[in-house]
Parts: C-alpha cells; structure tokens; sequence
C-alpha cells in the first residue's frame, strides 16, 4: 500500500467528487496514490455521521488526512480550530486544494505519525492506515494519549475484520473506551483519556 508512506507517486490522475455527509455538501479532488481515490470510502462516511459534534469543539487534530474530508468536514460543522496531518505530499498538497475549494480554513502540515505535533489536543479523529500493520496502528492509537488534553477524545473507524475486538480490548488499558456504533462491520470508537 504505497500510498500511506511512500513520496514515490503512480502517475496523477486528479478528479474532483461531489460529497454529501448529513446534508453538507463537499466537493474534493482525488488522485492516485492517495487513499479513497473514487471519493470517500463507507468507514470514513460511518465515522463523519456517527461522531458526537457537540464535542467537536476547541482544538481538533484529523490525523492522517489524505485528501482531507474529516478535517475540512469538521470545520464546516463546527467552531473548532483544526490541524489536519499526513505523511503523504500528495495527500498534503490534496488537503490543502480542497480545503479552499471548500472555503474552509485549516491548518494542514507534514509529520510522520506525531513527530511534528507540538500541540495537545480536545480530539484527534482519524481512519487510520490499518495496513501499516499492528505496531504502527498501535504507535498512532496508543500515542495519541500523549496529545489529548485531559478528557481528551480519540474518534476512529476501524473494521471487524481489521482487528476491531482486539484493539477495543487493548486500548481499555490506557482509555475509557466506548463503541458508538456498528455498520456493516465498521466500528466506530471514542477512546476517552483518562
């Protein structure tokens, strides 16, 4: 899966789709070798109309942007002020196009992981790159601890059949966890800091 880590890019082949999450409407480029090329995929949709907005408040971090359609959905809902990252310079320059083909304003930047966070944050939401393997998912999941404020929340999507139970059971160790919602074998999940 190159498009998580690799600056090594298939050929471009930008389109713009039309996206509506709860009655707002979004349009974002898409490109090869960026994830959900065809537009945005079923977990990021569940996750976008599960997530409780009222606590989407203060300072958000969309972690693992790719083209940007939590960040930039986020800030089109809410008040919060939002930094959106990846690792990927395709997905980068991506986010920022559809951040003002959206007219929102956000605060998009590199770091691998949380390597350029310098911030603690009220929630970090993300679909995070489930391919990476188990030690990195858990590099992400498990750090984000250390960038949540107190009470901070980690919103993500995960499938079943990407280790869902098992990763709901392991973060108990270091979170209030808690299941929102199950749809066609996506979970969604808030993990509270404590």
């Amino acid at each position: 899966m190159p498009h998580y880590f690799t600056n090594d890019y298939v050929k471009s082949n930008q389109k713009t789709v039309k996206v509506i999450i709860k009655d707002i409407n979004l349009s974002f480029v898409v490109d090869n070798g960026v994830f959900s090329k065809k537009g945005l995929d079923f977990g990021t949709r569940t996750l976008l109309e599960n997530i409780v907005l009222s606590k989407m408040k203060g300072h958000i971090l969309d972690f693992g942007t790719g083209y940007g359609p939590i960040g930039i959905y986020l800030k089109k809902v809410t008040n919060a002020n939002i930094d959106m990252i990846d690792i990927n310079e395709r997905a980068l320059d991506l986010a920022k196009k559809n951040a003002k083909l959206n007219k929102v304003n956000v605060n998009i930047f590199k770091s691998d992981i949380y390597e350029n966070i310098t911030e603690k944050y009220d929630a970090i939401v993300t679909n995070p790159p489930i391919r990476v393997g188990k030690k990195i998912l858990y590099d992400i999941l498990f750090g984000a601890k250390d960038h949540l404020k107190e009470k901070g929340e980690l919103w993500f999507v995960i499938n079943k059949n990407q280790g869902a139970k098992t990763v709901v059971r392991d973060l108990q160790k270091d979170y209030d966890v808690t299941i929102v919602t199950k749809n066609k074998g996506f979970y969604i999940i808030c993990a509270k800091n404590r």
